[in-house]
């Protein structure tokens, strides 16, 4: 891994990140375009860009890594719950507790990890890191999610939510394309090409966006979130560098689970306090703390990796 094209890319997404602050500050993006953004990026870019990731030839030793990446993910998640339950038992602020528990075990995988993995590796790269983000898809709806409302959260519709996830479908489509070894036609190919080559882009502008309203003092950051901090952005991608090579996945699959891994807290963790009326400032502050200290930390994680 070439540590140096990671660094100068973190930086160039740090400078669409500011160009998308300065966007804010002059007052070319509201609140609702920002969201209306954000849809787009959900529910179409994302998924022409896995589309595109699985129109290869089929290959049975590709598939059985990631099937093999997969099964290392999940053993991550699983250590990751079971870690930060423990860690975090005897923090009293339910609000807190809930945000420094979701914090930790999720990172911004689909707004960060895949435009990385993308501009680092192209298509092989997003091949390998549809696993990472199908996990946090389902362990978010599952496991995340009843942080936040308990046993009272309605199953059925997070259910729901998973399954009608775009970026899910976009995966069993591209798993059926990458086995049948089918190919779109040229003008749906080209437009797919088209719409996901701008995922990186407008992914840190928005992003940079949402930065530019947060404010930080004594009542938004509680000083237990430096704890958070630690392990969402170094201790747990160094995890993740662990149990991978001690599965002997090496390469490429390596590198895109390890980023996805070492991506800043994910922002749906404000989305999820403000659903039960929580107070948001501690999440918002720590999404934010988390996205800028990650331009350091990245680099750092792969610098772990290379001394494996």
């Amino acid at each position: 891994m070439n540590l140096a094209q990671l660094t100068s890319q973190i930086i160039l997404m740090f400078i669409l990140m500011l160009v998308g602050l300065m966007i804010n500050k002059l007052g070319f993006m509201h609140g609702q375009t920002s969201t209306d953004l954000t849809n787009i990026l959900l529910y179409v870019v994302s998924p022409c860009l896995i589309i595109k990731a699985f129109e290869q030839t089929f290959s049975a030793n590709r598939l059985q890594m990631l099937g093999r990446v997969s099964l290392g993910i999940v053993i991550i998640y699983g250590l990751m719950i079971v870690i930060t339950q423990l860690a975090f038992k005897r923090v009293n602020d339910p609000n807190l507790q809930r945000i420094m528990r979701y914090g930790s075990v999720y990172s911004n995988a689909g707004f960060m990890g895949i435009p990385l993995t993308s501009a680092l590796f192209g298509s092989t790269g997003v091949f390998f890191a549809v696993a990472s983000l199908a996990a946090f898809n389902i362990f978010s709806w599952t496991h995340g999610i009843t942080l936040f409302t308990g046993s009272q959260g309605n199953r059925r519709e997070n259910i729901k939510q998973i399954a009608l996830n775009p970026n899910i479908i976009a995966i069993i489509v591209g798993l059926i394309l990458f086995m049948a070894s089918l190919h779109l036609p040229t003008i749906a190919n080209h437009a797919v090409t088209y719409v996901s080559s701008i995922n990186t882009p407008l992914s840190m502008i928005v992003i940079g966006n949402s930065l530019a309203d947060v404010t930080f003092n004594r009542e938004t950051f509680d000083k237990r979130l430096w704890w958070v901090l630690l392990l969402r952005n170094l201790l747990f991608p160094y995890l993740a560098i662990v149990v991978l090579e001690f599965m002997g996945i090496t390469g490429i699959p390596l590198y895109t689970t390890v980023l996805m891994a070492a991506c800043p807290v994910a922002g749906i963790v404000v989305l999820f306090t403000l659903k039960v009326h929580g107070h948001p400032a501690p999440a918002v502050a720590l999404m934010s703390i988390s996205t800028i200290l990650s331009v350091v930390t990245i680099p750092l994680v792969f610098a772990l990796v290379n001394l494996h």
